[in-house]
C-alpha cells in the first residue's frame, strides 16, 4: 500500500524566498487571480456540493468518439453502457463543458501512488464537501441496525467495468475470500490483510456475505458505528492508495492459482506478477471503474490514458465523463526538471503536492505564465503541524527514553521553537502558528463551543516563544551545563545530544526548520545534530527503536479524527510510539502475549506493552470506548479527552504551522477547476485518506478550445 498519512502539502524549495514572501502576501489564501475566470467555476454562488444524490438527468450525451463507435456497432449505446443508476457529479460549480483533447501532466515515477490520487471510482462512498458529507460511490445505498453492528449495503445498478463486464458482489466476494482470506493447500498467504474497516471494535474481523448480485452485508461482533466513514477513505482498488474492496473478478481469476493451476509462483511478490496484471495503474489489460483507462505503459518513462467507454460518471446536464480524450503521463523523477517544463509550457495540469512545486515557485511560476499559459491556484491544506519533529517514545536508549516521555522536556523544547520566525522563512507567512494538532478542519474542533476551545487549547499549549522559561523547565529536570561548554548534560554529567534523525533525500521545508531547531535549541543549551539516514532502511530502524526522532513527517489527518487516530496514540509502528504501536497491531493474535521473557527491542517484531498508568495505556483506553460508541458527540468528546493527555503529557509531535496553502496549476483554457472559494471549506489536500484532487472530481476538468489541445 501506498504512504498514508503524512501531509502530502507541497514540499517547499528555499529559493525565491523574498519574491515568493511578495507574492503571497498580495494574494493571501485568495485563489482569485486578477483577471481569472476560473475555469468555469468561480461563481461565488457555485459553491460546495450537493449533499443528497443527483437524479439521472433525462438525456444522456457523449463524446463524439464514442458516438461515432456506436455507430459503427461496435460500442453498446450510452445508456447501456452507464446503466440505470449513474453517479451524477454533485459539484455546484461544475458547468457543462466541451468534449476532447488531451492533457499532458508528471508523475515522479510509473508506480507512483499519486496516480491513484486522481480517480475516485473504485470506492465505494465518498467524501464530499471537504469530507463534511458523505455521499454515494458504487454503494447507492447503506443502512445498519439499531447498534450499528451489522451494516447492509446495496450497489449501483448497471454499472461496467471498463471491459463491458457487469459489475456485481462476486467482485466484492473475489476480494473477500481469494484475496484476503485465501489459504492454499501449501501454506497460508494473502494478497491483502483485511483492513480495519472490515474489523470490530473487538479488533476482530467481520462477516461479509452476499446477499445477491446487489447487496452485501457487513456483520460486526460489536458496534462499528464509523463504517461508512472509513469506506470513503483513500481511492481504493487495485493499487489504489487504500484498502481494494472491489476486483473484476472475471478477469482476476485467470491469475490466481485456485481458478488457474498455472499461476506462477511469484504471483505475491511486491512488484510481481500479480501487480503487473492487476494494477490499473500498470496493467494495460486489467479492466478498471476509473474515468480513464491505461493504454500504454513504459517503465519509468511515461502512461498514456484513455477515455473510459464505460465510465459510469455524468454531469447534471446528462454528460458522460471525462470530457478530456486522453491524458499523458511523463516520469519526471527530478523536480527541479518538471519545473523546467511547467515553463516551458509543457505540462497543463499539476497538483503540488505531488509535483513538488510549492510556495516558494509561486513568484517564478507567476512570471513564466504567459509561456507557459499555466494559472496558480491556492487551495488549503487543512494539515495542523506542516513540518513536525517528534520523538520516539520507544527510543532504545533508557536515559533518553525516559527524558522523551519528560511532559517539562517536551514542553521546554516546543517553547524554545521560534515559529513565527519559519512561519515567515520557510512558509511565507501562510499558516498559523500551532503547537501541533490533528486537522484544524476535523469535525471534533466545529461541532460546537467547546470543540472550537479544545481546538485552540491544543494548538496554543506550548506555542509560545519564550527561551527563558524554556531554560527554567529544564533546569527544573536536573538539565544543566554542567563542564562550562554552553550545552546540558545528563543529571548524572552524561553528555546530552539529540539527533534530528533526517533522511538523506528530504525535502528543502524539513531541512529548513531542522536548521532552526538546531540554531533554537542551541540559545538553550540544547545540542541537536542532524543525522543523516538512509531512506531505504528508514522504518525498519524506526520500528526497532533505533531513531531518536522523525523531522521530515506532518499530520494532515481529518475530516474526523478518530478515521485515523495514528497520530492521537500508538497503533502501528511508524509514528512517536513505534514500539507500544507494534504491540496494539499485534492485538488478537499470539504475538499480543508471546515473547514475555525476552527484550521488547529483541522481540520479532520489537514491541512492549505501555507503563501502567501511562499517557500511552490512558489514550489506548479512551479510545477502546470509542470504537462501539453509537453517539457521535460522545465520540467526540472522547476525542477531546485524548487531546487532554496530550496537552498533559506532550506534546507528543512538534509542529510548525497549520493549514499551509496547496498549489493547483491549471492551463488558463482548462474549465470545471474549482477555486479555493467554490469549495465548501476551502480545500482539504493535505490527508491521504481524503483522497485529493479525487474528491473533486478532476473528469469534469474540459479544454474550451479542445481542438487546439490535441498530442
Amino acid at each position: 500500500m501506498e504512504p498514508t498519512t503524512i501531509s502530502r502539502r507541497a514540499l517547499l524549495t528555499a529559493a525565491a524566498g523574498t519574491a515568493a514572501a511578495v507574492t503571497l502576501a498580495a494574494c493571501g489564501n485568495d485563489n482569485n487571480t486578477a483577471g481569472s475566470d476560473g475555469g468555469g467555476g468561480d461563481d461565488a454562488a457555485a459553491k460546495g456540493s450537493a449533499k443528497t444524490p443527483l437524479a439521472k438527468p433525462g438525456t444522456l450525451n457523449e463524446s463524439p468518439m464514442l458516438a461515432e463507435l456506436v455507430k459503427a456497432g461496435s460500442l453498446p449505446a450510452i445508456d447501456d453502457r452507464v446503466g440505470p443508476e449513474p453517479y451524477v457529479i454533485p459539484h455546484n460549480w461544475v458547468k457543462k463543458g466541451e468534449y476532447g483533447g488531451s492533457l499532458r501532466m508528471m508523475a515522479t515515477k510509473s508506480t507512483d501512488g499519486a496516480l491513484a490520487e486522481w480517480w475516485y471510482a473504485h470506492s465505494p462512498v465518498r467524501f464530499l464537501n471537504d469530507g463534511a458529507d458523505i455521499g454515494p460511490g458504487w454503494v447507492t445505498k447503506w443502512e445498519s441496525n439499531d447498534d450499528a453492528s451489522v451494516w447492509t449495503f446495496t450497489l449501483r445498478q448497471g454499472i461496467k467495468w471498463s471491459d463491458g463486464h457487469p459489475v456485481t458482489t462476486d467482485d466484492i466476494m473475489f476480494w473477500w475470500n481469494d484475496m484476503i482470506n485465501y489459504k492454499p493447500e501449501s501454506g497460508g498467504y494473502t494478497i491483502e490483510s483485511a483492513p480495519d474497516e472490515c474489523k470490530s471494535g473487538k479488533g476482530t474481523i467481520c462477516k461479509l456475505e452476499a446477499k445477491g448480485a446487489d447487496t452485501f452485508t457487513m456483520t460486526f461482533d460489536s458496534p462499528a458505528p464509523l463504517t461508512v466513514e472509513r469506506m470513503a477513505m483513500w481511492t481504493n482498488g487495485y493499487q489504489g492508495n487504500g484498502p481494494v474492496w472491489i476486483v473484476p473478478a472475471h478477469y482476476a481469476k485467470k491469475f490466481h492459482p485456485k481458478y488457474n493451476k498455472n499461476t506462477p509462483s511469484d504471483w505475491t511478490s511486491e512488484g510481481g506478477f500479480w501487480q503487473k496484471n492487476m494494477s490499473f495503474r500498470q496493467s494495460t489489460e486489467a479492466p478498471t471503474l476509473n474515468p480513464f483507462k491505461l493504454t500504454k505503459y513504459s517503465e519509468g518513462r511515461s502512461l498514456s490514458w484513455e477515455r473510459n467507454p464505460y465510465c459510469y460518471e455524468v454531469t447534471k446536464d446528462g454528460d458522460q465523463l471525462p470530457y478530456v480524450d486522453a491524458i499523458q503521463h511523463t516520469i519526471v523523477g527530478d523536480p527541479q526538471v518538471g519545473k523546467v517544463q511547467m515553463g516551458n509550457g509543457q505540462i497543463d495540469l499539476s497538483f503540488g503536492g505531488f509535483n513538488g512545486v510549492a510556495l516558494a515557485d509561486v513568484a517564478t511560476l507567476k512570471k513564466a505564465t504567459p509561456k507557459s499559459n499555466l494559472e496558480v491556484l491556492f487551495w488549503d491544506g487543512g494539515d495542523g503541524t506542516a513540518s513536525s519533529i517528534f520523538f520516539s517514545q520507544d527510543y532504545i536508549e533508557k536515559d533518553y527514553r525516559d527524558l522523551f516521555g519528560e511532559t517539562k522536556f517536551l514542553r521546554a523544547l516546543s517553547m524554545a521553537y521560534n515559529r513565527e520566525e519559519a512561519r515567515k522563512s520557510i512558509y511565507f507567512e501562510q499558516g498559523e502558528v500551532t503547537t501541533g494538532t490533528m486537522s484544524p478542519k476535523a469535525i471534533e474542533f466545529h461541532v460546537n463551543a467547546e470543540g472550537e476551545k479544545v481546538y485552540a487549547d491544543w494548538r496554543d499549549s506550548a506555542v509560545k516563544f519564550d527561551p527563558e522559561a524554556a531554560k527554567g523547565l529544564l533546569d527544573e529536570i536536573g538539565l544543566k551545563d554542567k563542564d562550562g561548554d554552553g550545552f546540558r548534560e545528563f543529571p548524572d554529567g552524561k553528555k546530552l545530544t539529540l539527533r534530528a534523525d533526517q533522511q538523506a533525500d528530504t525535502v528543502q521545508e524539513h531541512k529548513s526548520k531542522n536548521a532552526q531547531l538546531v540554531r533554537d535549541w542551541k540559545a538553550i543549551g540544547i545540542r541537536l545534530q542532524i543525522n543523516r539516514v538512509p531512506p531505504t532502511s528508514y522504518d525498519a530502524n524506526w520500528a526497532s527503536g533505533k531513531y531518536m526522532t522523525n523531522c521530515t513527517w506532518g499530520i494532515g489527518d481529518g475530516p474526523n479524527c478518530l478515521l485515523y487516530p495514528q497520530w492521537l496514540l500508538p497503533m502501528e509502528p511508524t509514528r512517536w510510539g513505534p514500539l507500544q504501536g507494534a504491540m496494539y497491531n499485534s492485538k488478537g493474535t499470539p504475538a499480543y502475549t508471546s515473547e514475555q521473557d525476552v527484550d521488547p527491542w529483541k522481540r520479532h517484531p520489537p514491541r512492549r506493552m505501555p507503563e501502567k498508568g501511562g499517557a500511552v495505556e490512558q489514550l489506548w483506553n479512551i479510545y477502546e470506548t470509542t470504537k462501539t460508541e453509537p453517539d457521535a458527540m460522545k465520540r467526540h468528546q472522547s476525542v477531546w479527552e485524548l487531546i487532554k493527555v496530550h496537552m498533559e503529557n506532550g506534546p507528543f509531535v512538534q509542529g510548525t504551522v497549520a493549514n499551509v496553502p496547496t498549489l493547483m496549476l491549471r492551463h488558463i483554457d482548462l474549465g470545471n477547476v474549482p477555486l479555493r472559494d467554490n469549495l465548501a471549506l476551502g480545500g482539504f489536500t493535505a490527508p491521504w485518506i481524503h483522497p485529493t484532487p479525487a474528491v473533486y472530481d478532476p473528469a469534469t476538468f474540459f479544454w474550451k478550445n479542445p481542438d487546439e489541445h490535441n498530442l
